[in-house]
């Protein structure tokens, strides 16, 4: 899902901005640390690596496709953000356990109480 917003944000030919010097770099920095951990998290513990690589490639692969969008230029430095990011994001949630088991707990549900009372068992007296 993040992958498919990161696809149609960079087919925009201008991207809104609070007008920073350098925040975008931070946004990109944020998002592909955020989608490497994501990769990471479908892999085995001891390829968790795969999840920079990838994310890495698919910015690498954003930024040229970039380059056909009008109004939009193929910046090294995004890459690189993109790169450290996912770097970043995959070392902090292969090093730190607590990170790690924040991200794995369940979502917890919220049961609502049935109206219906269930109807108590009689026996049958045959």
């Amino acid at each position: 899902m993040l992958a498919t917003v990161v696809f149609f944000a960079s087919g925009q030919g201008a991207v809104a901005t609070p007008g920073w010097v350098g925040i975008d770099k931070v946004a990109h920095f944020a998002v592909f640390g955020l989608l490497a951990i994501l990769i990471a998290r479908t892999q085995p513990s001891r390829r968790w690596w795969w999840g920079i690589v990838i994310a890495s490639a698919y910015g690498a692969a954003d930024e040229w496709r970039q380059s056909f969008t009008p109004g939009r230029f193929v910046e090294v430095a995004d890459w690189v953000a993109d790169t450290l990011g996912a770097a970043v994001g995959v070392t902090v949630y292969a090093r730190w356990t607590w990170f790690r088991s924040w991200l794995e707990k369940p979502v917890k549900t919220v049961l609502t109480p049935s109206i219906a009372k269930p109807a108590s068992v009689v026996p049958d007296k045959a």
